[in-house]
């Protein structure tokens, strides 16, 4: 694909279908980081990114599905695949309220250029395996890879970071956003036609952000934000354009730098999945817990994956109750993305109780050998 600006980070990348051989199981020698959708039908969506030997610009994002409730799935759909020192990582997957499937990713140059971009393509049929996407765009600058909030009001967030880490891309290829480099909101009023920038708040010790926003039933909005300490907050009144100074948050403890994943349920009970191990420090110990006074405690704890190397949490409730949760395992050796399917009463009791749950659901295998494993 050829450049169509001197700052090819701004192009569309190319959608690839099919793919080509860099993008096979075998071929893949490291991958993580996902995210994981279902469509009004039941048909579920992963995504996650790999390409090179870890975090960098060789990097692409793809995307499986499943028709079958996680039974099988399949081969390798499609994948995002900038040309270059371009690269795309940090995907999100989210049906909108209207039915609508988004896959986002976060595109730049090298590992950091101090700007990045959020870019979506969208599907008006997720419940087909082979739907008709739309072409990318690009949303605004900054990272997003936990999934919008819709509002009371109707308006749609966004939680997209602009890092505050010094850019590693090349001297021509880096940019100083300035204010922007917060834990950003970006808002729609317009059902994702157009998007404007909020605003976030100011907070220290930052750790690449990754935040994520929740509406209390008093009307604020609460953003929890990974930082090097475990999880920082803000709140905000006036739907996420002023923000209470940073803090480290009172009632959500986590392990330094490493992402969790907080939702809303149908019951209104709120639902945390992060780390629980036991040197308050390791990506292990992957626990589900609940509340029900809106984050000021929490109840249950039921261990979806013990294992060191388990990470990053995204997931999604089904209209029955079931809730779908899928991570990543041990990137660079088994590469292996999971899924793990439970219900509230499954988290309360801190067993699997109902006869729904299955955990390490097996959702893809790299076998390409890193050569630190060789």
């Amino acid at each position: 694909m050829s450049a169509k600006t001197n700052d090819p980070a701004l192009d569309p990348a190319p959608v690839l279908q099919p793919l080509g051989a860099k993008h096979a199981d075998d071929a893949r020698i490291f991958q993580g980081i996902p995210g994981l959708e279902r469509a009004p039908n039941g048909r579920l969506w992963a995504t996650w990114y790999s390409g090179g030997r870890g975090e960098g610009p060789e990097n692409f994002v793809t995307l499986v599905t499943s028709g079958d409730d996680g039974a099988t799935w399949s081969s390798l759909k499609l994948a995002i695949d900038p040309p270059g020192d371009v690269r795309a990582f940090d995907p999100c997957l989210w049906c909108d309220p209207m039915g609508r499937l988004w896959f986002f990713w976060a595109q730049g140059y090298s590992w950091w250029d101090g700007r990045a971009g959020v870019w979506a393509i969208v599907t008006e049929d997720p419940g087909d395996e082979d739907p008709a996407w739309s072409a990318p765009r690009r949303l605004c600058s900054g990272i997003m890879m936990n999934k919008p909030t819709v509002l009371s009001t109707g308006e749609w967030l966004l939680p997209a970071a602009v890092w505050e880490i010094e850019p590693n891309s090349r001297e021509e290829r880096r940019f100083d956003l300035g204010n922007e480099k917060r834990p950003n909101v970006v808002c729609s009023t317009d059902r994702g036609e157009t998007w404007s920038l909020l605003g976030g708040p100011v907070l220290a010790d930052r750790n690449c952000d990754e935040h994520m926003l929740v509406e209390r039933r008093d009307g604020r909005l609460w953003m929890l934000v990974r930082t090097q300490y475990g999880v920082g907050e803000s709140f905000s009144s006036d739907g996420g354009r002023t923000y209470s100074p940073g803090r480290r948050s009172e009632t959500v403890t986590h392990i330094p730098h490493a992402r969790f994943f907080i939702r809303r349920l149908a019951s209104g009970k709120l639902l945390l999945v992060k780390h629980e191990p036991c040197d308050g420090k390791s990506r292990s110990h992957l626990m589900a817990t609940l509340s029900d006074d809106d984050g000021e405690t929490w109840e249950g704890g039921l261990l979806l994956d013990e294992r060191g190397g388990v990470s990053y949490p995204d997931g999604v409730q089904a209209p029955d109750g079931r809730i779908y949760m899928i991570y990543d395992f041990d990137r660079t050796g088994a590469k292996e993305i999971l899924m793990a399917v439970f219900t509230e009463e499954d988290v309360a009791r801190g067993e699997c109780v109902s006869d729904r749950a299955r955990l390490r659901v097996l959702i893809n295998r790299a076998t390409g050998v890193h050569p630190k494993h060789r």
